[in-house]
C-alpha cells in the first residue's frame, strides 16, 4: 500500500514538473509570438534600409517574411492565440495539481494568476522590448516565423480569406463624408500652416465650384478682334499675361484665345497684320462646374484657360489652370504678380482694408470667422463688393457703413460705379 501511496506522489510530482516546463515553454512561446507582432510591424523606413544593406541571412529572411505581411500577420495571430489556449488549459490543471480551494475561490485564482501572467510576461513585457528593439527582435524570430509561416500557412490561409471578405463587406457600407473628412483634417496636426492649408484644400477640392475660384469679367483683360497690331503688342506689354481672351462687340462676344507665343515668329510685322488667324478656339464652362472636372478636362483638352459663362451664355469671368492650382498649394506668384495690390492689407489689430473683389470665404478666413458666419445675408453675392450689395440692399456709394455680426464695413473708395476698396473693423 505505501508502495502504490509513493508510486502515486511520484507521478504527481512527475507530472507537476512536467505541466510546469510545458507552460513555461508555452509562456517564452506567447512573448516571442507578441514581440514578433511589434518588431515587425513598427519598422521604420530607417530600419528597412540597415535590414536591406546587411547581408546576413536573418536579414533576407526579414525581408522575405515582409513581402507578404497579410500572411506574416496571420501565421502569428494563429500562433499567438493557439499557444494562449494550451498555456490556459495546461495552467489551470497545473494550480489544481498544486493547490486546493473552495470552489469559487479556485476560479478567482485562476483567472488573476493566469491572466496576470499572460499579460506580463507574453503581452506587455515582450511588446515594450520589441518596441525599442525592433530590428534586433525581427531578426532574432526571422528563422522560428518562417517555420510556423510554413506550417501554419492552412490556418492563416483561412484566416486571410476570412478578413479580406468582411473587410470588402465593411467596405461597401462604410462611407466617409466631405465634413467627417474635414472635421479629421481639422484635427490633424501637421508640421505646418501651409500643410494644414494644403490638406484643408485636397478635401475640398472637389466641392468647389469654378464661380468660386474665377476671375470676375470686370477683371478680365481682354483685346478687341478688330484692334491693330500695334495695340496687341501694347496690352501684352503692359499686362504679361501669356493667353488673353480676344472678343468682338462686348465680353459676351469671346471669339478665340490669343497665345501670346505663338506670335513670336511675326513679333517684327507692321501694324497692318493679321494676328486674328493666329486665334485659338475659346473654351466655355457653366460657372457652377466643379474645379475637379474642369481639371480632368483640361488634361484631357491640352489648355490652360477657359471662360465662364451664365446660364443664359453671358460671360461672368476667366479661369486658369493656375486658380485651380492655388485651391490645393495656395497662392502662386511669379515676376507678373510682384507688382500686384494685394486683396487685403492689415492696418490696425482688428481693422483691415479689403479688395471689394475678394470672395466672401477668403475673407471671412482673413478676420478668423467660420465659413458660413455670413451664410444668412450673403444672398448670391460671391465677393465683399456683393455682400454689400446685399447688406445695404441698394448700390453702394462712398463712405456708407454697414454692420452685420459684429463686422463694421465702411465703403473708402470707389472706382466710377463699382466698390473699390472696403475698410473692415472687427469687434475683437
Amino acid at each position: 500500500m505505501d508502495e502504490i501511496i509513493a508510486l502515486q506522489e511520484s507521478i504527481n510530482i512527475n507530472n507537476v514538473i512536467l505541466l510546469s516546463v510545458v507552460s513555461l515553454l508555452l509562456l517564452v512561446m506567447s512573448a516571442m509570438a507578441s514581440g514578433s507582432e511589434v518588431a515587425y510591424f513598427s519598422l521604420t523606413h530607417s530600419d528597412m534600409d540597415d535590414i536591406e544593406s546587411s547581408n546576413t541571412a536573418s536579414a533576407s529572411r526579414v525581408l522575405d517574411l515582409l513581402s507578404n505581411p497579410d500572411r506574416l500577420l496571420a501565421t502569428i495571430l494563429v500562433a499567438n492565440n493557439m499557444v494562449n489556449i494550451c498555456l490556459v488549459i495546461l495552467s489551470t490543471q497545473l494550480i489544481d495539481a498544486v493547490f486546493i480551494f473552495g470552489a469559487g475561490w479556485n476560479f478567482v485564482f485562476k483567472t488573476i494568476v493566469v491572466t496576470f501572467l499572460l499579460l506580463l510576461f507574453g503581452e506587455i513585457m515582450p511588446k515594450v522590448f520589441s518596441q525599442a528593439n525592433p530590428v534586433r527582435m525581427a531578426c532574432a524570430l526571422s528563422a522560428l516565423l518562417k517555420f510556423l509561416r510554413w506550417l501554419l500557412y492552412p490556418l492563416a490561409f483561412i484566416l486571410m480569406r476570412t478578413s479580406s471578405r468582411v473587410s470588402r463587406l465593411a467596405s461597401k457600407g462604410a462611407e466617409i463624408s466631405i465634413e467627417e473628412l474635414a472635421d479629421a483634417v481639422d484635427l490633424t496636426e501637421t508640421g505646418s500652416e501651409e500643410e494644414q492649408k494644403m490638406l484643408s484644400g485636397i478635401v475640398s477640392f472637389g466641392q468647389t465650384e469654378v464661380v468660386e475660384i474665377m476671375h470676375s469679367r470686370v477683371d478680365i483683360t481682354g483685346l478687341e478682334y478688330d484692334a491693330d497690331y500695334d495695340e496687341v503688342r501694347r496690352v501684352i506689354v503692359d499686362t504679361g499675361y501669356s493667353r488673353i481672351p480676344v472678343y468682338g462687340e462686348d465680353l459676351d462676344d469671346v471669339r478665340g484665345v490669343l497665345y501670346v507665343k505663338d506670335l513670336l515668329p511675326y513679333i517684327t510685322q507692321g501694324v497692318d497684320f493679321e494676328w486674328q488667324k493666329l486665334l485659338r478656339k475659346p473654351y466655355f464652362v457653366p460657372e457652377h462646374m466643379m474645379i475637379d472636372d474642369l481639371l480632368k478636362e483640361f488634361q484631357q483638352k491640352k489648355i490652360h484657360i477657359a471662360i465662364v459663362v451664365d446660364e443664359y451664355g453671358a460671360t461672368q469671368g476667366l479661369v486658369s489652370l493656375e486658380d485651380i492650382l492655388e485651391e490645393v498649394v495656395g497662392e502662386i506668384t511669379d515676376e507678373s504678380d510682384e507688382d500686384e495690390d494685394k486683396l487685403y492689407e492689415k492696418i490696425g489689430e482688428n481693422t483691415y482694408i479689403f479688395d471689394a473683389k475678394i470672395h466672401i470665404g477668403e475673407f471671412v478666413r482673413v478676420i478668423g470667422f467660420d465659413e458660413e458666419a455670413f451664410a444668412d445675408v450673403e444672398g448670391h453675392a460671391e465677393t465683399l463688393a456683393g455682400l454689400m450689395m446685399e447688406l445695404k440692399r441698394d448700390l453702394p456709394r462712398r463712405g456708407d457703413e454697414l454692420q452685420s455680426h459684429g463686422v463694421k464695413f465702411f465703403i473708402a473708395t470707389m472706382d466710377g460705379r463699382r466698390v473699390d476698396k472696403i475698410k473692415v473693423e472687427v469687434n475683437g
